[in-house]
């Protein structure tokens, strides 16, 4: 029962491969070539045979590369990967797309010379199958297709970049079709995706960052920074449901806050061009209308005309970003205009992409959302205002969440149509509305709501304090000029907290002592006075 079949292409009859004495030779690989040539078309039946030549090709050709030239040689020779692609083309070949993925994601993984690698690159083949359709609805395929793809992008250098992309045909599918999954509901693939857009950008390739510049920049940042804001407001409806979606929260914090240190490292890589760019969708296209003019301008559930999230939740998230980022130009920018008032998110708008990231990828034309225009040097440029129906629209959209009838309705509106806070900007900024959020915790010891401002704000405040990108004055900036009136809070915050009813954290009471304590140090004399004539 253990002998080879004559007319079975030297397989055993149960469809199993023959097992040589020496799997790790060049003899080897030529038996396997010659399974894959007598089963070009892959069937029911002989599907586990394939599976098992492709998986068992992969450990000789690892080996080969370690001991002997003339695999690759063979392997080039006979141009294997044509194989692959073959059977990816298949309808059938769905079955065997895993091992496929599965045995290149090996081999890319453990091939050590870089001649090996370039065999492997050469004819184009390896973008054909990052470009082939495969179906993503199966978990497995998405899983080893990403996996294959983030292997790919750690074999990137000045050398092997030109594999990948093509000048003349300004074509680079390793990056473009990774990217398409940024938003993907599987936290392992969103993970990967940014891990190959960091190893991309690594590679000093001016060509390459140009075409990323031109070409995908602007629809990658505004799809990316519209997932961010969108991820805001549902944060800001699930805590307006209480403790009823707590799970949902903790996931959208804990990814918002993987997109704030994703964001640091992109920015921490130094590409100045592609920085500028990143930095002008966010402050404009998220910060400034989103997140700022929440904190500044109030509530927006309390006006029927508005969207956006709470002051908590603005101050909260605003405390994390400068934590996670560090890009002076971008810190030092917002906290002007943050400190500048309301007048500074004027003809600012949360506005979708015109297209899905897909969709203008596939274009190839870099046309960027609506309100925003990327220029020729990748700088973006901002427009006008939403059309009237539109702004209605948002008008709706505000009124029910406020009475709140949108439970069901939250993430359809929010598919539907622009967020823009639209009602007219009161005068305000950003140490006013900190004074506000430490005066109201004071005066209503026994509000939750007013402590939960009262501890974000408070942790803004620390941020600001300990930013690297605003070099450690942040604070005396903050506060100048109001120093007493800060440090009249503070205190009168302190002793709200002793009272017997208070529902004042222990945490905010330990964040105001914090701050007493350091801006009394301060080496800014009217500050470290005020505050030390205060606590006297």
């Amino acid at each position: 029962m253990f002998s080879r079949s004559g007319k079975g292409g030297g397989f055993f009859s149960s469809g199993q491969l023959w097992k040589s004495k020496n799997p790790h030779s060049l003899e080897y690989l030529k038996y396997l070539y010659g399974v894959l040539c007598k089963n070009q078309n892959v069937t029911e039946q002989n599907r586990s045979l394939v599976v098992e030549a492709l998986r068992s090709m992969s450990e000789t050709l690892i080996w080969g590369d370690q001991n002997d030239d003339t695999v690759f040689d063979f392997f080039l020779e006979k141009s294997l990967l044509s194989f692959f692609l073959n059977y990816m083309k298949q309808k059938s070949g769905q079955f065997i797309c895993v091992q496929l993925l599965q045995t290149l994601s090996i081999l890319f993984e453990n091939i050590s010379k870089e001649s090996s690698v370039y065999y492997l690159l050469s004819n184009n083949h390896v973008n054909s199958i990052i470009c082939q359709k495969f179906d993503f609805n199966d978990e497995e395929v998405m899983a080893y297709y990403i996996s294959f793809l983030k292997t790919l992008s750690l074999k990137l250098n000045k050398h092997t970049i030109h594999f990948f992309y093509n000048e003349h045909t300004n074509d680079f599918a390793l990056y473009t079709e990774a990217i398409k999954f940024f938003n993907h509901p599987e936290s392992m693939v969103r993970i990967a995706v940014r891990t190959i857009t960091l190893n991309v950008y690594r590679v000093d390739d001016k060509a390459m960052m140009r075409y990323i510049r031109e070409k995908s920049a602007g629809p990658y940042f505004s799809n990316l920074v519209w997932v961010m804001g969108s991820h805001a407001l549902e944060m800001d409806a699930c805590i307006r449901s209480d403790h009823t979606a707590r799970a949902r929260l903790a996931d959208l914090v804990s990814e918002h806050l993987d997109q704030l240190h994703y964001i640091g490292d992109v920015l921490r890589l130094g590409i100045e061009a592609l920085n500028a760019t990143l930095t002008d969708y966010l402050v404009d296209g998220l910060l400034l209308p989103l997140t700022v003019r929440s904190l500044l301008g109030g509530d927006p559930s309390s006006a029927s005309t508005s969207v956006g999230v709470n002051r908590s939740l603005a101050a909260y998230l605003l405390a994390h970003l400068y934590l996670a980022v560090h890009h002076p130009p971008l810190c030092r920018r917002l906290l002007d205009a943050a400190l500048t008032g309301l007048a500074a998110c004027r003809n600012r708008e949360f506005v979708r992409p015109a297209e899905s990231l897909a969709e203008a990828l596939d274009k190839r034309a870099g046309r960027p959302r609506p309100g925003i225009r990327v220029g020729q040097d990748g700088s973006v440029q901002r427009q006008g205002s939403l059309p009237d129906e539109e702004a209605a629209a948002t008008a709706d959209l505000a009124s029910s969440s406020e009475d709140g009838s949108g439970g069901d309705t939250f993430e359809d509106a929010l598919d539907d149509v622009p967020h823009q806070l639209a009602q007219t900007p009161q005068s305000g900024s950003l140490l006013e509305a900190l004074l506000s959020a430490l005066e109201a915790a004071a005066n209503s010891a026994d509000s939750v709501d007013a402590d939960s401002f009262a501890l974000h704000s408070l942790g803004l405040l620390h941020s600001l304090a300990r930013s690297p990108g605003l070099h450690g004055q942040s604070i005396e900036r903050v506060v100048s000029g109001s120093a007493g009136r800060l440090a009249e809070a503070l205190l009168k915050l302190l002793a709200s907290a002793c009272q017997g009813n208070s529902r004042i954290r222990l945490a905010t009471a330990e964040l105001a002592a914090e701050l007493i304590d350091r801006l009394a140090a301060s080496e800014n004399a009217e500050i470290a006075g005020s505050m030390r004539q205060q606590v006297g």
